[in-house]
This record gives C-alpha cells, sequence and structure tokens, in this order.
C-alpha cells in the first residue's frame, strides 16, 4: 500500500465516565486470591494497568461513537454531508444487522449517497477502516470518509469475574488475565483527500499487511452456549445418572441461551505475535523507505508492559520513541491505538513533521503497519 493524496484531518474519542481501578477488580477476586493463595497486587504486576474505564449500563455503542464522530467533525470543516462513507470497526456491535455504522450514520445525518457498512477483524479494525476510505480516495471514488468505533468491557469483565470465583482455579486465572486488562471508550478517525484537509497535516504514506493465521485459535471472544456448563455441573454434583435425565429436561430451554466468553493464550499470543510483529515491521521498513532511526515516533497497539516491551525490544525501538495509555485506559481493542494518538498529539508528544508508525496487532493473527507524516 502506498499513498499520495490521504490525510487523517481528525480524530476525536469518547471516554467513559466509569472508572474501574485494578485494586477494584482485585477485590471482587477476593476469594479466588484466598484459594490460590495469592497476594493482592498480581493483576497489576502482570498487566502494568492500574485502572480503566467503563460505560454505564445502558450506554449504546452507537452512542459512544457518535460522540467521538461529532468532536472529529467538530474538529474539521466538514459536516455528515460532506462523508462518502462510513464505516464502523469495533469488535462489540449492537447487534447482528443493520449495520451499526448505520444507527451512527443516521445520528450525523449522513448523505444518502454515502456508502455505510461495518468492518470486522479484531483489534485491527480502525486500521482496516482507514485502509478502506484511503483506497476509495486514491481510487476517486470518495473525498472524506468517517471510521468510528467504541468497545464495552463492562459486560465480559463482569461475566469472568463470576466465573473466577465460582471456578477458583488457577487455570481459569491464567485464561483470564487478558480479559482483564480490556477497558472501553470510542474513536473517530476522519480521513480526507489533500484537497479537503485544511492542514494538510498526518500524511498517511502507506502500509503493509502481514498474518499468521495457523494462530486464529488463540484468542477468540464471541457467545456460547449456556447448556454445556450446566450440565457438566449437575453431573458433577450429582454424577453420572442425573446428567442424561436433567439434559433431556433442560435442552430445550438452554439450548438457545448464549452467555459471552473470552479465552486467551496469553503466552503464545505474545510469542507469535512479536514473530509475525517482527516479519511485518521488516517489511514495511522497505515499503515506506524508512530506517529504523529515521522513525521519530510509535503508536502500538495498547495491550499492557510485557506485551510493549516485547514488541519495541524485538524491534529495536527505543522506549522513548512510544506513548503508550494502557496504564490508565486498559486494553480498548479497535480504540486503542486511535485514541493513543489522539492523546500523544495533545500532550505534543506527536509534533508536525514527525514520522510516525501506527504498529497494530489482531486476534487472528493478523498484522497492519501505517506510517504517517504527521
Amino acid at each position: 500500500m502506498k499513498y499520495s493524496q490521504v490525510h487523517i484531518e481528525a480524530i476525536g474519542y469518547e471516554l467513559p465516565p466509569v472508572v474501574v481501578s485494578t485494586a477494584e477488580l482485585e477485590s471482587r477476586l477476593a476469594p479466588v486470591y484466598q484459594a490460590l493463595n495469592m497476594k493482592p497486587g498480581q493483576l497489576e504486576l502482570l498487566t502494568g494497568i492500574n485502572e480503566r474505564r467503563w460505560w454505564e449500563p445502558g450506554y449504546s455503542l452507537s452512542q459512544g461513537a457518535t460522540a467521538a464522530a461529532r468532536k472529529a467533525l467538530a474538529a474539521s470543516n466538514l459536516t455528515g454531508n460532506d462523508l462518502d462513507v462510513l464505516i464502523y470497526a469495533g469488535v462489540c456491535r449492537e447487534q447482528f444487522e443493520p449495520a451499526t455504522a448505520c444507527a451512527v450514520a443516521h445520528e450525523l445525518n449522513i448523505n444518502s449517497d454515502a456508502a455505510v457498512y461495518d468492518v470486522s477483524n479484531a483489534c485491527l479494525g480502525v486500521l482496516n477502516g482507514i485502509v478502506d476510505v484511503a483506497n476509495r480516495i486514491e481510487l476517486g471514488q470518495a473525498k472524506a470518509g468517517l471510521v468510528v468505533s467504541a468497545e464495552t468491557a463492562r459486560e465480559i469483565n463482569e461475566n469472568v469475574i463470576d466465573r473466577m470465583v465460582r471456578s477458583k482455579s488457577p487455570e481459569m486465572f491464567r485464561e483470564s488475565v487478558a480479559t482483564l486488562t480490556g477497558g472501553s471508550g470510542a474513536v473517530a478517525v476522519l480521513v480526507t483527500n489533500e484537497e479537503l484537509s485544511s492542514e494538510k497535516r498526518r500524511k498517511v504514506l502507506g502500509g503493509v499487511t502481514q498474518s499468521a493465521l495457523q494462530y486464529h485459535a488463540l484468542c477468540r471472544w464471541g457467545m456460547q452456549s449456556l447448556l454445556p456448563a450446566t450440565v457438566q455441573t449437575v453431573e458433577k454434583v450429582f454424577g453420572h445418572q442425573a446428567r442424561s435425565l436433567v439434559q433431556r429436561s433442560i435442552d430445550f430451554g438452554l439450548r438457545h441461551v448464549m452467555i459471552p466468553f473470552m479465552e486467551t493464550h496469553a503466552g503464545e499470543v505474545l510469542k507469535y505475535g512479536v514473530d509475525l510483529g517482527f516479519r511485518t515491521w521488516n517489511k514495511f521498513l522497505h515499503k515506506i523507505g524508512w530506517g529504523t532511526d529515521q522513525l521519530d515516533k510509535v503508536i502500538c497497539h495498547q495491550v499492557g508492559a510485557g506485551h510493549r516491551d516485547a514488541v519495541l525490544k524485538a524491534l529495536g525501538i527505543p522506549r522513548e520513541k512510544e506513548f503508550s495509555t494502557f496504564e490508565f485506559l486498559g486494553n480498548m481493542g479497535t480504540v486503542s491505538l486511535p485514541l493513543t494518538a489522539a492523546l500523544a498529539e495533545e500532550r505534543e508528544f506527536l509534533r508536525p513533521g514527525d514520522r510516525v508508525g501506527f504498529l497494530g496487532i489482531g486476534s487472528g493473527l493478523n498484522c497492519l503497519m501505517l506510517g504517517l507524516e504527521w
């Protein structure tokens, strides 16, 4: 991918109002810590995350995405009517159909000629959306597009905490650490051609993608039936003979009851993710025509301290070139990287003229890196 007339005109974001500390989560896990002989502080020690944000119960994803979108448009000279495409790129959605993008587009009064759709690719969704809009601009199909996302971690965190307290198993704790890093937030990235860009800044130069699809099952987030767990519990308590009777009597009622789940093999994701990142990095530098020493700043996907340190070491990037937010926002999935870039600019870490790398990786495993002249 190489681009000649694509700019990120603005990045808007919305932070949820509920601040949840890691200490608060650990207090809810007290029975687990006691059963496993663990001292408080383990979760922050493992992740480097002190707190994260949650939306209030009942707050919709389209509300968050719309709020971020309005901020992005307010920072530009454009309105919803100027957009040729709107993409919702979050992992979390309001329903299977229609696209969550439709609700956001309606609130923004997008013109009826605009393309409106969802994109899904784990934590890379917003970067993929930026690429989609950039391709449309280069092909002459669009002059401006908006990529929005909103993620919520409250529901999956509360579900996994309940499961951990019930099981009190070390295996469940290890599998759930990645889930407990989750944070919530919303972001909107306004992408325009050079003609519509008022400042002619944040020019998208190009990028590369790479994948390691043999590891697609290492991190999964979705819905699963309540029935198998219910039957296993009954068998454990009442014996094998009760299993068949109970399954026949409750099968019809429970087969359609679904609960959210998240399963992550964190050690393997880190190992193979870093390997994939290194391979992608070398192709990225060659495609953009930069050396490592010519890159001024990087914004990485925000997972946690261990992931950040391993990636920077593998790619040979000095710590001072990277800006992180996971310490106080956690891992917000698709929202993390672009929102971190917005905060980095607000705090004058990203300055006009900087050569910047957006380094994204997501379950699949997929990796996407973009180069920008800030």
